[in-house]
């Protein structure tokens, strides 16, 4: 049997660069009835706690670090005990965040998670920022990939951190290399699929440029 998907959305602030803006963050939980994993831990532990319904959390496993994935994480874990994973090099925006509170474990490529007998496998996507990463999930058909790829292109590249080139890259390279039909379950907004946005990258490229 293999894990099911579970989806919340949150809403909160994402800030960086002496801006603040309103955001809605897509939660996602990975397991069975008796335990999983929270993708991105955004804003508020009390209805991510409440989604789980009892089950054990066995991690929170950040995509990146900006604020708006990673500001309810701590509170999350002293609640449930799990441990916060996220890649080291994006251990500088976090501490923007947390500046008392480390992750309790690293994030690496090719790193495999398994919960409820499903495999994800841990892609390093950076350009968004520095450690972002992506995890797929070939038994569930899918890849969750944060703020990397979006319905209709990249994540933005516009603040600290981030760099466009490094973000074609990622999506050309890992993302993209991925079976068309691979959902994409996405930091904000809707889902769409690798074979959909594929053919949207040389034009992402020209307006990069």
């Amino acid at each position: 049997m293999t894990a099911r998907i579970d989806h919340l959305v949150t809403s909160g602030t994402f800030s960086l660069d002496g801006g603040t803006w309103d955001v809605d963050n897509n939660v996602w939980i990975v397991g069975d009835d008796t335990e999983a994993i929270v993708i991105d831990a955004a804003h508020d532990a009390g209805a991510i706690l409440a989604a789980l319904d009892g089950r054990t959390l066995r991690a929170i496993v950040c995509t990146h670090a900006h604020n708006d994935h990673v500001d309810a994480a701590p509170a999350l874990a002293a609640a449930t005990g799990a441990r916060i994973l996220l890649h080291p090099a994006d251990l500088p925006l976090w501490k923007r965040t947390h500046p008392d509170h480390s992750p309790d474990g690293d994030l690496a490529d090719g790193q495999v998670l398994t919960i409820a007998g499903t495999d994800l496998t841990v892609l390093h996507t950076p350009g968004h920022a520095p450690g972002a990463v992506s995890l797929y999930a070939p038994e569930l058909g899918t890849v969750f990939t944060g703020d990397t790829l979006f319905q209709g292109g990249p994540g933005a590249t516009g603040r600290s951190f981030s760099d466009f080139p490094t973000i074609v890259d990622s999506i050309r390279d890992r993302l993209l290399a991925l079976p068309p039909e691979t959902v994409v379950r996405t930091g904000h907004g809707d889902t769409t699929t690798v074979g959909a946005e594929a053919p949207h990258l040389q034009e992402w490229i020209s307006r990069g440029h």
